[in-house]
């Protein structure tokens, strides 16, 4: 019994962890564009209407609040014990395609920045360093969020063999 205790405490912690790491996502999704240096004098119509890159940005961090949700109800599964279910194995393989598609999202923003924005009034080092870290981080998400699918796709296998022999 105290073993589930601690269990639930720390999923929920974690949880708190993901709830947190949203808001400040979010935060910084809406209150950074207006302290960058080409948006300091800019009215908010120009900071969120006339940058078609801000755009992007938005439309992808859509997949990465979708993991987020996911990676939550996951911990939530782990919590009730619910780790070798089905709706386990869909919320990770959500991850995954969201991981997928935010490498995606972020190859593009870096072709972006070395296609267009190079050479132009702006320094791209930044943007590419953080891009970089995020696509590293993308890719250890989607392979570890793969590996941990097949694991459990193997267990949920021998847990449904068990109960139809038994």
């Amino acid at each position: 019994m105290p073993e589930l205790n601690i269990k639930r405490v720390s999923t929920g912690f974690l949880q708190i962890a993901v709830v947190l790491l949203g808001i400040g996502a979010l935060a910084l999704l809406l209150i950074e564009p207006s302290f960058e240096g080409r948006n300091v004098g800019a009215t908010v119509f120009q900071v969120y209407f006339q940058d078609p890159f801000l755009a992007y940005v938005y439309l992808a961090s859509i997949a990465f609040f979708i993991a987020l949700f996911q990676a939550f109800r996951l911990l939530g599964y782990i919590a009730q014990n619910n780790v070798f279910s089905k709706q386990s194995m869909k919320a990770l393989r959500i991850i995954k395609y969201c991981a997928l598609s935010l490498i995606v999202f972020i190859a593009g923003a870096e072709a972006y920045f070395f296609l267009i924005q190079r050479g132009k009034e702006d320094d791209i080092a930044g943007g590419v360093a953080m891009g970089l870290f995020l696509l590293f981080a993308s890719i250890i998400v989607a392979t570890a969020t793969a590996v941990f699918e097949r694991l459990l796709q193997n267990v949920v296998d021998l847990k449904s063999e068990n109960e139809l022999t038994v």
